[in-house]
């Protein structure tokens, strides 16, 4: 083992001992990090298996780093199959060749071989996070990137006494990627996972579990900072500590006003920052999580994972520990309770740029489907998929990203529709309309500087649900949203132009719609999706194409000399 990645990883087993991390700044504004992808085993729930983790850990190494900074991470694969790393919510100026998504702007990294991503920030500040973007390997391979303000900068709120991650994450008892491999094969729904972790931890609820909880310990009269980040595979969540408010200062690494609320509604994708006070009797209280799921029928982990936020001093332990009070998993009304709360800062440090006019737009029907069945495998006589005006997208063997950059033809069609190819009650009764969707590798053009305007509207085809959808390369301006069918006469009339949340991954209502507008002021190929794993497996993507300015600052950098091959 190399010094280089010896030395980092007993930094990280020093750093995971940590109860809290006392706040502290980095020292450059360029980061080197070792990524070393092998298989580990970790006992959960009473049984062991060996799954694919970042330097052994789960979850896996945090970046610390400082808003415009750069960040060299060098990933070795000595794990089974091909991966890539995708560094969520990071805009990566002119540089998709590091964005990370599996045959869209690289082939995955093979075993035995090793890529260095470059990672660009630029006005991101707070929290992010990075994990694996080929197959379901995100389940394991996963971790936070934290983004302190700028030198000579600080938080736009009184700064914390300290600051912890908390991941909530999904637990499969099996191997992750054999139950997608299967879900592919039969055309069937796959597996739910058997437990929800904060942490890497289930919590006390579940069986074997007790002495691993994971523990946050407290000062009487503090306030933290925690950066929460909803890397759950297939589920939104509810959030809450017993008897503590919680104070949001920020999402997907901008700030917004300040909301005082019980709970939180994440969805899987996103990032808040959250300000706690440790202001109640010196005791044990529950930190928990558990799913938000309003659709009917729809197959979810209904479980409780539970961390603890414990307060340190001489006190007898509590008998029980206090639960927070959340909403149960189908309330929608508290979910878009709390979800229409959120604006952004807008102040003069942190302004708004909203785009006031705009000079493209695109109609994107959300939809789950189905495909005919024709491998012999497949069972029934439809396979399930998913589609964004009804194309459902397909991956090539050569990423998108090369296929544009050298001009290869018959990877990608630059024929994406700009609206949905059929027009009907979208979020009305579905007796009478065809589910069936199209395979398709479609791509949309856009050109540098546009003002970009997007509307999602939510479908009720198979099953009406909410809908996570990120953005690769952008954050974006959510300027409206509202329940039904989009209309394009009156929805906009009462858009929020003012102070709408800067956001990377925006929570599509069950049966509704969003709208958000962005400029499109970063050449490259950008994914866009849903972070549900399932339906982004199923074919709910598509992939924003920018062409190249005028000039060289605004046109994609060159390739890098050492990019997987795709062969």
């Amino acid at each position: 083992m190399g010094i280089s990645r010896l030395g980092f990883i007993v930094g990280l087993i020093w750093f995971m001992a940590m109860d809290w991390q006392v706040l502290c700044m980095a020292q450059s504004n360029v980061h080197h990090y070792n990524f070393v992808l092998q298989n580990a085993q970790f006992t959960r729930l009473c049984e062991t298996k060996t799954m694919l983790t970042v330097n052994g850990s789960f979850p896996g190494p945090t970046i610390h780093a400082r808003k415009g900074d750069t960040i060299f991470v060098n990933v070795h694969n000595e794990g089974d199959y091909g991966v890539t790393i995708h560094w969520h919510g990071v805009k990566q100026p002119r540089n998709p060749w590091s964005d990370g998504p599996e045959n869209i702007t690289q082939c995955p990294i093979q075993p035995g071989k090793n890529f260095t991503y470059e990672i660009i920030l630029s006005d991101e500040e707070g929290t992010l996070w990075w994990h694996a973007h080929s197959d379901w390997s995100r389940a394991t391979v996963h971790g936070a990137i934290v983004i302190s303000p700028a030198r000579g900068t600080t938080y736009p709120f009184p700064a914390p006494y300290a600051e912890q991650t908390i991941i909530i994450g999904s637990w499969f008892k099996g191997d992750v990627k054999a139950v997608i491999d299967e879900a592919v094969a039969t055309g069937g729904g796959p597996n739910i996972s058997n437990s929800l972790t904060i942490n890497g931890q289930p919590g006390d609820l579940y069986p074997c579990s007790e002495e691993d909880t994971y523990r946050l310990k407290v000062n009487s009269g503090r306030t933290y900072l925690l950066r929460v980040i909803n890397a759950v595979m297939n589920e939104e969540q509810f959030f809450g500590i017993a008897g503590h408010s919680l104070t949001v200062v920020g999402q997907d690494a901008a700030y917004i006003k300040p909301i005082t609320t019980n709970y939180i509604m994440i969805t899987p994708g996103q990032t808040m920052d959250i300000l706690v006070s440790a202001n109640q009797p010196p005791s044990y209280y529950y930190i928990a999580s558990h799913s938000f799921s309003d659709g009917a029928g729809v197959a979810f982990d209904n479980t409780t994972t539970t961390a603890i936020f414990q307060y340190n001093g001489n006190y007898s332990r509590p008998s029980a520990i206090p639960l927070p009070v959340l909403p149960i998993f189908n309330d929608t009304a508290a979910a878009e309770n709390y979800t229409s709360r959120v604006r952004g800062l807008a102040s003069r440090d942190h302004p708004v740029n909203v785009p006031q006019t705009i000079n493209r737009r695109l109609y994107v029907t959300v939809s789950l489907n189905f495909l005919p069945c024709t491998e012999a495998t497949c069972t029934g006589s439809n396979r399930l998929a998913a589609s964004m005006n009804n194309v459902s997208f397909v991956t090539k063997p050569i990423d998108i990203l090369q296929a544009y950059y050298r001009s290869i033809n018959g990877v990608f069609d630059a024929d994406f529709p700009s609206e949905p190819q059929k027009y009907f009650n979208f979020t009305g009764n579905m007796t009478s309309i065809n589910v069936a969707t199209a395979r398709g590798t479609k791509v949309t053009m856009l050109n540098y500087g546009e003002a970009v305007e997007i509307v999602l509207q939510g479908t009720n085809l198979l099953a009406e649900m909410n809908h996570p959808i990120h953005l690769h390369g952008f954050s974006f301006y959510l300027v409206g949203q509202g329940k039904g069918n989009f209309n394009n006469e009156t929805d906009p009339k009462s858009y929020n132009l003012i102070d709408p949340p800067e956001i990377n991954t925006v929570a599509l209502p069950r049966s509704g719609w969003a709208a958000i507008r962005f400029v499109a002021n970063n050449p490259g190929v950008w994914f866009i999706h849903c972070h549900l794993e399932k339906h982004s497996s199923w074919g709910m993507d598509t992939v924003l194409i920018v062409r190249n300015g005028r000039t060289r600052a605004q046109s994609m950098r060159p390739p890098p000399a050492s990019l997987p091959s795709c062969s």
